[in-house]
This record gives C-alpha cells, sequence and structure tokens, in this order.
C-alpha cells in the first residue's frame, strides 16, 4: 500500500469530491477545447501492436480512452490514479466503451509506479503532473517502467508568454474558474486550487529541464492554443 504526503492526502481528497461533477466542467471550463489537446497529445506517442501503455492520473479515462481509439486492437492500456473516486467514474465510462476491454485501472500515485521495469512502450500523463506532489520522484518512476526507446508524453496547463492574452487568460482562470466550478460541483477551493497549481507549475523551459535531468532524453515541448497547454514529450534512451 502506498504513502502519502498530508498534502498529496489533501489533492486525493479534493478530486474524490468533484469526481462527480469533472467531466462536465472539464467541458465547460475549457469550452470543449481539452479534448483536441487530448487528441494531440495522445498522436504524439508511436505505440506498436501488442504493446502496453500506462495512463498515469488518468481520472475519468479520458485519455486512456484516446489512446485505445488512436491504438492497434492487441494494444492494451493500464489507466493509474491515486483517487478512488476518480477510478469509479472512469469504470463506468469504460462500461459504455467499446475500448473498455483494453483498460485495466489500478489505484496508485505516479511517484510509486507498482510495475516492473522496462514495461511500457508509452506513457501519457494529462493535467495530473502538477498535482504530483514529489514530481521529481514522478518523472524519474516513469523513465523506469518505460522500455527503452519508449515515450511520455505530458500534458499540462502552462501560461501564455502573450502579455495581453496572459490578463484575459488569468482574469478568467482566476475569477470565473473559480465561481462557475463552485455553482456546479460546490466546492469553490478545488476550482481555486487550479489556478493556484497552474500559476506555481515550472515554465516550459524549467519543466522540460527537469524532463531531462530524471533521464529522459531527445525533451520537446509544444504550445497549444496561444500557450494555455503545453505537450512535452521524451523518450527512455535506447541504451
Amino acid at each position: 500500500m502506498f504513502k502519502l504526503s498530508d498534502k498529496g492526502r489533501g489533492v486525493r481528497q479534493m478530486f474524490d469530491e468533484i469526481a462527480h461533477s469533472y467531466d462536465l466542467l472539464n467541458r465547460l471550463l475549457s469550452f470543449g477545447i481539452d479534448r483536441r489537446w487530448r487528441r494531440f497529445a495522445v498522436s504524439q506517442l508511436s505505440i506498436p501492436k501488442n504493446g502496453r501503455v500506462l495512463d498515469i492520473a488518468t481520472g475519468t479515462c479520458d485519455v486512456a480512452l484516446e489512446v485505445a481509439a488512436q491504438t492497434d486492437p492487441s494494444v492494451t492500456i493500464i489507466g493509474e490514479d491515486f483517487t478512488q473516486g476518480m477510478l469509479v467514474q472512469g469504470q463506468v465510462k469504460l462500461d459504455a466503451s467499446p475500448y473498455g476491454e483494453r483498460i485495466m485501472l489500478v489505484n496508485a500515485p505516479c511517484e510509486e509506479i507498482p510495475h516492473p521495469d522496462n514495461t511500457f512502450d508509452g506513457i501519457t500523463i494529462a493535467f495530473g503532473i502538477r498535482n504530483v506532489v514529489d514530481r521529481e520522484a514522478g518523472l524519474r518512476e516513469m523513465v523506469r517502467v518505460l522500455k527503452p526507446g519508449g515515450r511520455a508524453v505530458i500534458l499540462e496547463f502552462s501560461q501564455p508568454k502573450s502579455q495581453l492574452f496572459r490578463k484575459i487568460y488569468y482574469f478568467y482562470f482566476q475569477q470565473i474558474l473559480p465561481t462557475i466550478g463552485g455553482w456546479i460541483s460546490r466546492k469553490r477551493s478545488a476550482y481555486q486550487y487550479l489556478p493556484d497549481s497552474v500559476l506555481e507549475f515550472p515554465s516550459q523551459e524549467e519543466f522540460a529541464a527537469m524532463m531531462k535531468d530524471a533521464g529522459f532524453g531527445r525533451v520537446q515541448y509544444t504550445a497549444l492554443t496561444f500557450g494555455i497547454s503545453t505537450v512535452y514529450v521524451g523518450d527512455k534512451p535506447a541504451a
């Protein structure tokens, strides 16, 4: 059984409390753009037939299902999350999906991935790395369980470069988003945590450097929608 820090337990409880409204709020608050971001992120993978993919912080399985849609039917996917409530909602979606049988869910944190070394051809994590308390440990774990030559794709919110767009973005993120999120989920604090955690997250250059320090090679990143989100890609060295 994995152990969480006090901060980790707090984050897990918060996501447990909003799990029932998580998908609805994602669509409303991102105007549906999050689906396009996820499709692009998954398209950066290159998974062979009979390959294995690990989707960390799988939440309600949006990315896991997208991986299944974009890969050969022989590919299997593990969806991992440390929040039981999110996995319960995810399983409902899997049960209703033609891809559900290819996806298995596991309750575990990113810092302690319960799989052997060199297991996966690809790893995805969408909007979850900023919630990992020990990001360095989480990134090292990703490198460990990837096969040599395997690839990790990380999708995360970021801060726009344009000063004008950044002002608009900050106003929406800090004023409007918590209010709407609070109305629907009755947990305003959870949607105040979102902008706070994004503002605290390292810059694109800093996070890319963290990936390199953790052992990833060929690290690159692509800004999406004026820099609101960023896709980071890193490969495990083949030798």
